[in-house]
């Protein structure tokens, strides 16, 4: 019996994952949210998004392997999905975990939801069902640049300067600094009976006032709507306000007028392939040009520069009838053409940076969204590569990447290493999205690197002595080896943000098509978390 590929594996274990976390807090906490006469914060997504759009999950994997387990996606839903045909950011509670209160990662996981709304200019909904700040947790949440208030400078940004629509249902409970969120929005939206509003609750109020008043008086949605004036709109139940979230999503002005596609043709293998395509050791070539055909569109290939510098692709190709400008890290071997050393695929040396940086800055003009397949152990080092001047060609490279005022979308398919990792558009530069199949490995360097610079002296004392490593020093190198290969994993990254989501081969095409559809709203330059208007 043939051996299962090491991709079918890292992805059955990876859903496995994933399917857990879904279950937020549990079919106990389920079925009381649904005897409070409320939908989950999933059956609500479900009922929002238009049928058979699906929904490009943000974020599951936020602090998994944190809190003891009891902080599934950190009681949080957030993602892409389309409403009305039109792409919107989802933001919402999930009530089953800790009352939907916030956890420190809590933050970031929706600092990041509207950043893609801000970048992309696409509307934003808030599914409100929260019991506020989880106080056990709360000097991890409340101050700090990131810290929550820095969701209502991002609410204001969106209103008074990006013209971003957004949308706040108020679900459940929505209590003190929190409701800032939804008055922050253009629209609120309240249920009959389950939905409240306010500064402090029943209790906060009675301690702090004296007063005894009961929570619809207080913040409910009868109140809001016909006294206070702060919400706009009062529906019977769940259904209902999904169902009127939807009439205001398609009442909203398209972002811009579309723009023409060409006919979309299926990639030329099928997408499963890939399962067999990457090899079983990570450290092995494989025909990246095969990987590729899994998800672009057949026939539409057209390679910049192929016979310089072999060792990184560059290609115009179409994704579901769209042009993107596709730059990716080949492994192997490669003959130098100039008559030297044959170069390491996955490795940057001077000329492919400079080639790299060439075709970013007329992908740029042209308007063409670039694509970053990762596969990078690095750029080249050594007395050759100082003296090609990979310095000044890496810092071109990573200038070209950092101007480009396209959309970045980043897949990363095996290693994602060092400042190789950065010149392919790294997080810290803010590409639009971020994605890593299961065989992603993102780190400074791998293990056996790892083991080398830490105990290479021991390692040089004992081979010149001709002596065996004492155990020890065995014991520690295998440490090294182990903790690299835990924080290399792909789950390690998702569960600190590094990644927007892990995705398999068979979702590739339509993930990127999504998130391509969804960053291509915005004409404007997509530079850093936002970029303001010329009016602004």
């Amino acid at each position: 019996m043939a051996e299962p590929s090491r991709m079918r594996m890292m992805v059955d274990e990876v859903r496995a994952l994933e399917d857990r976390l879904r279950e937020g807090g549990g079919p106990t906490r389920i079925e009381r949210q649904h005897s409070q006469g409320k939908l989950t914060a999933r059956e609500r997504i479900d009922l929002l998004i238009d049928p058979g759009g699906g929904f490009l999950e943000i974020g599951l994997l936020l602090a998994y392997d944190q809190y003891d387990g009891q902080a599934p996606g950190v009681g949080v839903v957030t993602g892409i999905g389309e409403v009305c045909g039109r792409p919107v950011v989802i933001v919402a509670n999930d009530a089953t975990v800790k009352a939907g209160s916030w956890w420190p990662e809590t933050i970031p996981k929706k600092l990041r939801a509207q950043e893609i709304a801000m970048r992309c200019r696409v509307p934003i909904i808030y599914l409100v069902d929260s019991a506020g700040i989880n106080l056990p947790y709360q000097a991890g949440v409340f101050p700090g640049k990131y810290g929550a208030s820095r969701l209502f400078y991002y609410n204001s940004i969106m209103r008074h300067y990006l013209d971003v629509p957004q949308i706040s249902a108020v679900m459940g409970p929505c209590i003190a600094g929190g409701a800032y969120l939804p008055a922050l929005s253009d629209v609120i939206v309240m249920v009959e009976g389950t939905s409240f509003m306010g500064l402090g609750g029943p209790n906060l109020v009675k301690g702090a006032t004296g007063q005894d008043v009961e929570a619809e008086e207080l913040g409910g949605a009868s109140m809001h709507n016909q006294i206070s004036g702060v919400a706009h709109f009062e529906v019977p139940d769940d259904e209902a306000c999904v169902a009127k979230i939807r009439e205001l999503v398609s009442d909203l002005s398209p972002a811009r007028l579309p723009e023409p596609v060409d006919e979309a043709q299926p990639p030329a293998r099928k997408a499963d392939e890939a399962y067999d395509l990457m090899p079983q050791d990570h450290r092995q070539p494989y025909k990246l040009e095969a990987v590729l055909e899994t998800f672009l569109d057949a026939g539409r290939f057209d390679e910049f520069q192929a016979g310089f510098a072999p060792e990184m692709l560059t290609a115009v190709a179409r994704l579901r009838g769209r042009r993107v400008g596709v730059i990716a890290n080949r492994r192997g071997m490669f003959k130098d053409p100039k008559g030297g050393r044959p170069k390491f695929g996955g490795i940057i040396y001077a000329d492919s940076a400079e080639k790299v940086a060439y075709f970013m800055d007329m992908c740029d003009r042209h308007k063409i969204p670039l694509l970053y397949v990762q596969d990078v152990s690095g750029f080249m080092v050594g007395k050759e590569a100082e003296h090609s001047g990979i310095i000044r060609a890496g810092a071109r490279m990573v200038e070209a990447m950092s101007v480009a005022r396209v959309p970045k979308i980043v897949l990363t398919t095996g290693h994602a290493s060092g400042a190789g990792y950065y010149a392919m558009a790294g997080q810290g530069f803010d590409p639009d999205f971020i994605f890593t199949w299961p065989t992603g490995r993102m780190g400074v360097m791998e293990g056996e690197s790892a083991v080398r610079a830490v105990h290479g002296p021991k390692i040089d004392k004992a081979r010149e002595a001709g002596v065996p490593l004492d155990a020890d020093t065995e014991a520690a190198m295998e440490s090294t080896r182990e903790e690299y290969d835990r924080n290399l994993d792909a789950r390690y990254a998702a569960a600190r943000g590094y990644v927007d989501a892990i995705i398999a081969p068979d979702e590739t095409r339509d993930v990127l098509d999504l998130a391509l559809r969804t960053a291509l709203e915005n004409p404007a330059p997509h530079i850093g978390a936002f970029t303001l208007p010329d009016h602004a």
